[in-house]
């Protein structure tokens, strides 16, 4: 993926991106109609952690990009931002208009999922399919990994950090000492810990509802929810929640944890492939 930068609202947005650019197509006036993916991460993370699907998903045609959330990664962090989920769909509707994106299939993860489904129910013209991997937005305060994950963040020490990403994986071999110590960078950057805690606070504490699920599913917006089963961070019984949402489809990944896509790449990259473009091999 290529990384690039757009000023929206007077915030420095970092993105990656992969596939037909949607833009150059314009200024070549090509008439073929783009298919656009967008990826949301998740709390304290950004949009490196969805490796190299994106790229695999381009291959098929598809023109992904995946933001760092104002907050996170590279992007800006200003103080003064609600940090609050209303306002980050507000800001991916906004992302989508300033790139040139018209309509986009919306994959988010955790924290990204609230968000996907926020912006579903209140720029649903703006998408075109819905998928959510372990997603937050119908937790009933933070469960105790979070509660953990949180204090990490504040007092970001290696051992702390290994501690919680440990648990949040089916088999602790596979947290990477660069993946603890990307995690170390970022939340040291200034404004990031500020915007890890008001995001947190916000997520954890609210729901998007019910009836925003029921929603989602009455406006026929083809839908999948993806869970690991050894997810601890947002626990399986979430995901039967969200089944909430008629006509979703539905993967468990066994032998995941909180972030299946990181865990089982291959898997999942064709499950979306096929849910995102319609074909099987």
């Amino acid at each position: 993926m290529k990384q690039a930068f757009l000023n929206l609202d007077g915030l420095k947005i970092r993105y990656l991106e992969a596939g037909n650019n949607v833009l150059d197509n314009a200024r070549s006036n090509n008439t073929t109609e783009v298919q656009n993916v967008l990826f949301i991460h998740g709390l304290g993370s950004s949009a490196d952690r969805w490796l190299d699907i994106p790229d695999a998903l381009s291959l098929s045609g598809l023109h992904t990009v995946a933001p760092d959330l104002p907050g996170f990664g590279l992007s800006d962090k200003p103080s003064e931002l609600d940090y609050t989920i209303k306002e980050f769909a507000k800001f991916i509707a906004g992302f989508m208009r300033k790139a040139g994106i018209t309509r986009a299939s919306i994959v988010g993860h955790s924290l990204g999922g609230y968000i996907a489904a926020q912006l579903t129910t209140d720029y649903h013209d703006l998408v075109n399919k819905l998928v959510l991997i372990d997603s937050s937005g119908m937790l009933d305060g933070p469960t105790p990994l979070l509660r953990q994950y949180l204090q990490a963040a504040m007092n970001p020490t290696k051992q702390a950090v290994r501690i919680v990403f440990e648990q949040m994986v089916a088999d602790p071999i596979r947290i990477a000492d660069v993946l603890v110590d990307g995690f170390i960078y970022r939340i040291n950057q200034p404004g990031a810990k500020h915007a890890f805690k008001s995001a947190f606070e916000n997520s954890v504490y609210t729901q998007i509802g019910t009836d925003k699920l029921k929603q989602i599913g009455e406006s026929k917006i083809p839908t999948m929810i993806i869970w690991g089963m050894k997810d601890n961070l947002i626990p399986i019984k979430y995901f039967k929640i969200f089944e909430a949402i008629s006509g979703s489809q539905t993967f468990l990944v066994e032998d995941a944890g909180h972030a299946p896509f990181a865990e089982k790449p291959a898997i999942i990259s064709e499950i979306l492939r096929q849910f995102l473009t319609n074909k099987a091999r």
